[in-house]
């Protein structure tokens, strides 16, 4: 498990951080939630950025006290608010990076700038909110980090170079003993690049599930009130009322298109299982 977090938390005067969670080695995991639930709080947390109030941290097998100056080498990192000093050019934080890192390797780092169409002259603070995002990434990357811990890294892009952005996610990982933690509020994103996903709400993990369980066996069920009270609620996790009745939230579509034929079965997806979680009412009895 090259992360593993177990009840920490961080306490505001109007908001608290309560998250358990793990990244295992080989996997892009998922931190998902609306803004303001915790994502960036639980990211500065497990970096060290942050005091947190209690729970255990490991990061890399090593609990987050004891790490050092070099273990950070094997963590590469994207927060909204880091980047280097904007008047450095791309050459100038090339050269400190390879001053740092002893895997950097500066010519396949400004190749791969270059390759992106980022300038390497030009000042970082001249550069716009897509060639930032660009230069962020391929610098948490540059340094052949075993871990990268990724806050909203495609932000700005259109919808090329995210993809582009994507697909350079997709070859880090083909090296072995890699993992991603990655948010982002572009949920198609999530769906196609990570193993498994976390979603956050008001400082809680709500639930973790694998993507494939979520785009195969998730649905929402469309039902009016009359085939609601008719209708086995054993696998029913959320329940939200709509003008013509409910939408149902359930982790068994096939128990309801073999045995309700008749009802509505839409294919579920991560914006769904965000919104019922968000503005649904959880059933009783379900975990």
């Amino acid at each position: 498990m090259l992360l593993k977090l177990e009840n920490v938390e961080k306490t505001y005067r109007d908001f608290t951080l309560r998250c358990s969670m793990e990244v295992a080695e080989g996997n892009i995991t998922g931190l998902i939630g609306a803004n303001g639930a915790g994502k960036s709080t639980t990211f500065k947390a497990m970096l060290g950025l942050i005091h947190t109030d209690g729970g255990a941290m490991e990061i890399l097998g090593k609990k987050q006290g004891d790490f050092t100056a070099k273990d950070r080498e094997d963590i590469g990192v994207v927060l909204a608010e880091s980047t280097f000093c904007g008047t450095l050019t791309v050459k100038d934080a090339a050269a400190v990076m390879e001053n740092m890192y002893r895997r950097f390797n500066r010519k396949k780092f400004l190749d791969k700038c270059g390759g992106y169409g980022l300038p390497l002259d030009k000042r970082i603070k001249d550069f716009s909110t897509g060639m930032k995002a660009k230069f962020k990434l391929l610098c948490a990357m540059g340094h052949e980090a075993r871990l990268l811990v990724l806050d909203e890294p495609t932000v700005g892009l259109d919808n090329v170079v995210r993809s582009e952005m994507l697909d350079e996610m997709r070859r880090y990982m083909e090296t072995e003993g890699r993992a991603i933690l990655i948010s982002s509020h572009i949920s198609s994103d999530l769906e196609g690049l990570c193993d498994d996903l976390y979603f956050i709400q008001n400082g809680t993990v709500l639930y973790h599930e694998d993507t494939d369980v979520i785009l195969s066996d998730y649905a929402v069920l469309k039902v009016s009130r009359q085939q609601y009270g008719e209708l086995d609620k054993r696998y029913v996790s959320y329940r939200k009322e709509e003008a013509f009745g409910y939408k149902l939230l359930t982790d068994q579509k096939q128990f309801y298109l073999d045995n309700y034929p008749s009802l509505a079965v839409e294919r579920g997806n991560i914006d769904d299982v965000m919104l019922m979680m968000e503005k649904g009412e959880k059933m009783e009895g379900r975990q």
